[in-house]
This record gives C-alpha cells, sequence and structure tokens, in this order.
C-alpha cells in the first residue's frame, strides 16, 4: 500500500528491474563504442557552482536547474543539467595541456528544476561524446558516424538525422540577406514556429525561401543552395554534403535549416537523432565554443529514456536464469556463471524456482530446464 509520504515529485519515477537492466545494457553498449573510436569517459560531479555550470556555453539556462545554498562556502550550487558544460570545463582546466584534438565520452543523470513541454522527465540518464579541439567538417563527421554507431549498437534501428544549421540567420543577416541586429531574434522567432506571415510581418520577407528548403536532405540541400546566391553558405553546404557522404546509407538524412529548438549553444552544424519505435528525439549534436577558453568542439548527446522507446524495453524480457538448490557445488555455479548463466540461489530451500523466475536448476554440474 502506498501512503502519501511514499509519492514521488512530478517528473521523478523509480526505474523498476526490467527497466534498469535495459537502461544499464543501453547505456553499456554506447559507452563501449564510444571507448572503441578512442574516446575517454570522464565523470564530473552531479553538484558545482552554478556560475561554472552556466558560464561555459551560451544559452544555458540556470532558471530550469535545481539550485540551492554551499553551506561551506555560501555559494549558490546546482544539480548539473547538461553534463556538456561539464565536459567542456574539464577541457578547459584539468586537460587544458592534454594533446588535441581531445576526445572524451560521459553517462549520468541530469535534472531540472521544472519539466518541459516535450519531455515531463526532470531526471534524465544522459549518454554523449566530445571532440574537442575542432569543429572542421572531419570533426563533425566522425560524430555523426559515432552517433549511429553507438545507436546501433544500443540496437536501435531505422536510425534518421535531420541536420541544421544554427547560425543561418546571423550568417545571412550579416550581407547576403541583410538584417538589423534588433530585427534578427524576430525572424528567427518566425522562422521556428515556421510562420510566413508572421516572418514578412517581421521583415524577414527574403527569408521566406528557407521555410521551404526543408525534407529529403539532396533536394533540401539543392533548394537551400539555390537561395545563396551570394554564396554567403557555400562552405556550410559544402560542409553539410560532406558529412552527408561519410554517412551514406547508414542512416535516413533530412534538413531543416532553421531549426533551432535543443540547439542553444550549436554553431555551424548541428543535428537531432531519431529511431525507429521512439516518440521523439533521441539526441542532439554539432559544432559549438566551449566559453572562457574559446575552444571550438563538437559533439552529440543521448536520452536513454527515448531510447529505450525506440528498442520496446517496456515488458519484460525471459532470461536464462539457474536456480541453486541448496547444499550445490559453489565452484560449479561460478563456473556457469563466468560463461553467462544468471543464478539464484536458495536461502530456505522451500523457495518456488518457477515463482523466481528461474529457466533452469542446477543439477549436479548441469543446467536442467525447468
Amino acid at each position: 500500500m502506498t501512503s502519501q509520504d511514499d509519492l514521488l515529485p512530478v517528473g521523478l519515477e523509480d526505474a523498476l528491474p526490467v527497466r534498469a537492466r535495459a537502461m544499464t545494457d543501453a547505456m553499456r553498449a554506447v559507452l563501449d563504442t564510444m571507448d572503441g573510436h578512442g574516446y575517454d569517459r570522464v565523470r564530473p560531479p552531479l553538484v558545482e557552482f552554478e556560475r561554472s555550470l552556466a558560464g561555459r556555453m551560451e544559452g544555458v539556462a540556470t532558471r530550469r536547474m535545481v539550485r540551492f545554498t554551499d553551506p561551506d562556502s555560501l555559494r549558490t550550487l546546482a544539480l548539473r543539467s547538461d553534463m556538456t558544460v561539464q565536459v567542456g570545463r574539464i577541457a578547459a582546466t584539468s586537460l587544458a595541456e592534454a594533446p588535441r584534438p581531445l576526445r572524451l565520452c560521459y553517462g549520468g543523470d541530469v535534472a531540472f528544476l521544472k519539466a518541459d513541454q516535450l519531455d515531463p522527465a526532470r531526471q534524465r540518464l544522459q549518454l554523449g561524446a566530445e571532440l574537442i579541439g575542432s569543429d572542421s567538417v572531419a570533426a563533425a563527421s566522425e560524430i555523426v558516424r559515432i552517433a549511429i554507431d553507438a545507436l546501433t549498437a544500443a540496437g536501435v534501428a531505422n536510425i534518421s538525422l535531420d541536420f541544421t544549421l544554427p547560425d543561418l540567420v546571423d550568417t545571412l543577416a550579416e550581407n547576403a540577406l541583410p538584417l538589423d541586429p534588433d530585427m534578427r531574434e524576430a525572424v528567427r522567432r518566425e522562422l521556428d514556429t515556421k510562420d510566413a506571415g508572421g516572418l514578412a510581418a517581421a521583415g524577414g520577407r527574403d527569408y521566406l525561401p528557407l521555410l521551404y528548403a526543408t525534407g529529403q536532405f539532396d533536394e533540401a540541400v539543392g533548394k537551400l543552395a539555390a537561395i545563396d546566391a551570394g554564396g554567403a553558405l557555400a562552405s556550410r553546404i559544402a560542409g553539410l554534403r560532406e558529412i552527408a557522404a561519410s554517412v551514406g546509407d547508414r542512416a535516413r538524412l533530412t534538413l531543416d535549416p532553421t531549426e533551432r529548438h535543443g540547439f542553444e549553444y550549436q554553431s555551424w552544424f548541428g543535428f537531432t537523432l531519431y529511431g525507429e519505435g521512439a516518440r521523439g528525439a533521441l539526441g542532439r549534436g554539432g559544432t559549438y565554443t566551449i566559453k572562457g577558453s574559446d575552444e571550438a568542439a563538437t559533439g552529440f548527446s543521448l536520452y536513454v529514456a527515448p531510447l529505450l522507446d525506440a528498442l520496446g524495453n517496456g515488458e519484460a524480457q525471459v532470461r536464462k536464469t539457474l536456480f541453486l538448490p541448496l547444499g550445490h557445488e559453489g565452484d560449479t555455479a561460478a563456473r556457469l556463471r563466468a560463461i553467462g548463466w544468471r543464478t539464484i540461489a536458495a536461502i530456505s530451500g522451500e523457495e518456488d524456482p518457477h515463482a523466481l523466475g528461474c529457466t533452469h536448476m542446477l543439477d549436479g554440474d548441469e543446467a536442467r530446464a525447468l
């Protein structure tokens, strides 16, 4: 029976055995893939000074962080809401002298003061990789390929990537399609909402063709190239095509050059990851600059909850589990565990192996199916 004292706050939940195991398996597959590509894992603390968490990336919203006062320093602490920021701090401080490009990966929980409309969870398991010291096309291509490899290793099928150009408006507004600085935010907002009427009213009539340069990658990038008569986007378009070529047929590619949701600190390139069965995005990535050190970087983050949706891990899966009766031979049980068996040992001798989820029983030196 659940009492009021046992209720969890809105947006927080327990991961029970089946889901917890699925999360662990997915996390292991993703981190092993990153390690295989030469990315070393770091483990930053759960809590930092608020100023540090807010000071390494553009667009970090401290109002979304759970904050409190440190009784020792009397400074404001915060629970991390994005581990990418912490990896940037590590790269700029403890690993400032390490050879570049620096390849780091991570996995851990992040927390939010309030949920957003797209995701009600206030605690999420975040996994990611960062290539620090380069935001080149080669670096972006590597990061995209590793993201695909990681999702494939976790078991995700039919992966899709949606490319974007987060600094598109600023790039075009300088010369190709001039905009006064005080008009740019309004134009970005209307492009975000895909509102043609609002875009024209905000002074962005010249930006209307961007609303239609979306969809399947080859077609959309061709439309984008036609818009860029002055060549302001030539290098970005060439970069997108090179990244797409490196992906080949391993994922379905689309382009939405004005998409900005989730790309608060990315610079010239961004991408969103999708997979069959997932209700929303599996993760995002792109290029950015670490504030303070002004070092370029490229990376991606995945969130495990939508990843589990894609894997269909909402139901219990039968696992080969061996029941060990009282008086069993310990060395035999150890040998079987070493080759992959999961074992449950009797404590009282009155246990029901079926009720405990066992599929086999140890009979002498061998496993016998129940």
